[in-house]
């Protein structure tokens, strides 16, 4: 049986009771069941990421042969080349190279490519078989030079896809824009449970690989490679660099540096197993740099413009508390680790770039609920991971660990760091919000920094969990929760979708974009909203347009 720390349903037992009825989508031929013809093949696509001004991480899996599945242990090793070109056609190379791809590593490869230019594009491919079998290509962009003068940066911003709750189309709206730097990703880029034990309107649209909660090291590899073999996730790599950061679904539900609300020790082994397994499997997959500690939290930089400081919130967090024993304002206890709080610090103190962003897997700005419907109020505390009394407290989110919370805020003030924004991802929603110094007393009292938050990509929302029409009932959530918090300036519980972050020296701007319909393969994108923030205010106001 689970572990518990909540007095309440987490958002996995929320959605549980409709599982047991659900509908089997379509058999879906996976990376278990994908097979290469005589010899190596790339099924899994091509990827880069976390850019440099003069480099980028490249990526590929190659399947050496039929039975070399991803989590299989099968396979040669297998010699594989790559090549880094100015031109779609090749004809001016760059940068080559060859590596091993090993069965110990899954098949996967990485090239850290050096010596390329700042704030230009690149094409890239693999092949193997003597240059016989050849990848898709892919399109790449190195950041701008850290000292140079940047006029502007975009990103697209995306969190939260689960294979079984829909299709991934708004990867799909993201690739086809050619007007991106790089696309973050803030954390669930797999989700760990087994098939129908997290759904939304009681239907898988197609079931996950393995069917089982994945807890081995080949489980994680094989829930990353049915993910790798999603056509909108592979085309969103092949064109836009990717900077990714982990949160807790990588591992399991609720993850903290001791354990999970999702794991049980006495059937699924030791923590510390699983956590090797899923990290492991996580640096082979991913287009990641991983530092020596293992961890993701790290700095990249994007010319005089910007500074991008990335956070790992599950490896070093204090384990959750129940709400209402006062330990959410416990100074013993953290949500980043004492290390990772003087780094994060030290960054945005000693910064010299115009914004400082923080891709935060989990909200920091405090959410209370205030006068929320009671039929409301029920599915909502589900979907945050509230007690069902409905106190104003998120134990997972920074609402649970306060003493950190206020540190970091304190600092931005003492030291008067400017035009911090917050990227943040995990609940399913957008939001745009002021993140006050004191929430009590906002706005009389100031704002310390800005944070705007993405919806899911296909993970379950609040019309998800009530199975009614979107923005049919939420809208009277929402007043309540902006009525309750005045420093939410706009939040929608309902849609799905992606953002589109524009940054200037003038201002940074978040474009809303949602997707018509999770479920199909085909969903059409439309702008929702936009919400931005001028230098030096530290202030959310709402934009009339997106940037174009």
């Amino acid at each position: 049986m689970t572990r518990r720390h909540l007095s309440a349903p987490t958002r996995r037992t929320v959605v549980k009771a409709a599982a047991a009825t659900a509908v089997a989508g379509p058999v879906l031929v996976a990376a278990t069941g994908a097979r290469a013809a005589d010899g190596p093949a790339f099924l899994h696509g091509v990827a880069s990421g976390d850019p440099l001004p003069d480099g980028v991480l490249l990526w590929t899996r190659v399947t050496p042969s039929p039975d070399a599945v991803p989590g299989s242990g099968l396979g040669a090793d297998t010699a594989v080349s790559w090549e880094v070109a100015e031109d779609r056609e090749f004809t001016r190379i760059t940068a080559r190279g060859t590596a091993l791809a090993r069965a110990a590593s899954d098949h996967t490869v990485k090239a850290d490519v050096r010596g390329l230019s700042p704030a230009t594009a690149y094409w890239f491919r693999f092949s193997a078989a003597g240059g016989q079998v050849v990848s898709p290509a892919g399109r790449t962009r190195t950041a701008p030079a850290a000292g140079a003068a940047t006029p502007g940066i975009r990103f697209g911003v995306v969190s939260c896809a689960n294979w079984e709750a829909g299709w991934f189309s708004p990867y799909r709206h993201l690739a086809a824009r050619a007007d991106l730097d790089a696309v973050l990703h803030l954390g669930d880029y797999v989700y760990e449970y087994a098939s129908g034990d997290y759904p939304t309107r009681g239907t898988v649209v197609r079931p996950h690989a393995p069917l089982h909660e994945i807890v081995t090291l080949a489980d994680y590899r094989t829930r990353h490679g049915t993910y790798k073999t999603d056509t909108d996730l592979q085309a969103l790599h092949a064109v836009h660099p990717v900077i990714a950061i982990w949160d807790d679904h990588e591992f399991a539900n609720d993850a903290w540096s001791g354990g999970a609300e999702n794991h049980t020790p006495q059937t699924e082994g030791p923590w510390a197993a699983r956590v090797a397994a899923a990290k492991q499997a996580y640096f082979e997959w991913m287009p990641v740099r991983a530092s020596t500690e293992g961890t993701v939290y790290r700095r990249l930089r994007f010319g005089n413009l910007a500074d991008l400081l990335l956070l790992d919130l599950r490896s070093f967090r204090s384990e959750q508390v129940s709400v209402g024993d006062g330990a959410v304002d416990d100074p013993g206890r953290s949500i980043t680790g004492r290390a990772q709080l003087d780094w994060l610090k030290a960054q945005l103190a000693g910064s010299d770039a115009a914004w400082k962003l923080v891709g935060t897997s989990v909200m920091i700005s405090p959410v209370a609920f205030g006068s929320v419907p009671a039929h409301l109020l029920g599915p909502l505390t589900g979907l945050l991971g509230l007690p069902a009394e409905g106190l104003a407290v998120n134990v997972d989110q920074w609402d649970g660990y306060t003493h950190d919370r206020k540190e970091l805020i304190t600092h931005l003030r003492d030291r008067a760091v400017t035009n911090t924004v917050f990227l943040t991802g995990d609940i399913h929603m957008a939001w745009a919000n002021d993140v006050p110094v004191k929430a009590a007393t906002y706005p009389l009292s100031a704002s310390a920094a800005t944070e705007f938050v993405v919806t899911s990509v296909t993970s379950d929302n609040l019309d998800d969990i009530l199975r009614v029409a979107p923005q049919t009932v939420s809208v009277v959530a929402a007043a309540a929760l902006r009525a309750a918090n005045r420093h939410v300036k706009w939040v929608d519980l309902d849609s799905h979708g992606y953002g589109v972050l524009d940054v200037t020296a003038e201002r940074s701007q978040m474009d809303y974009y949602a997707v018509s319909d999770k479920t199909r393969r085909d969903a059409t994108s439309s702008w929702v909203r936009s919400y931005r923030t001028r230098s030096g205010t530290q202030k959310t106001e709402r934009a009339d347009a997106p940037v174009r």
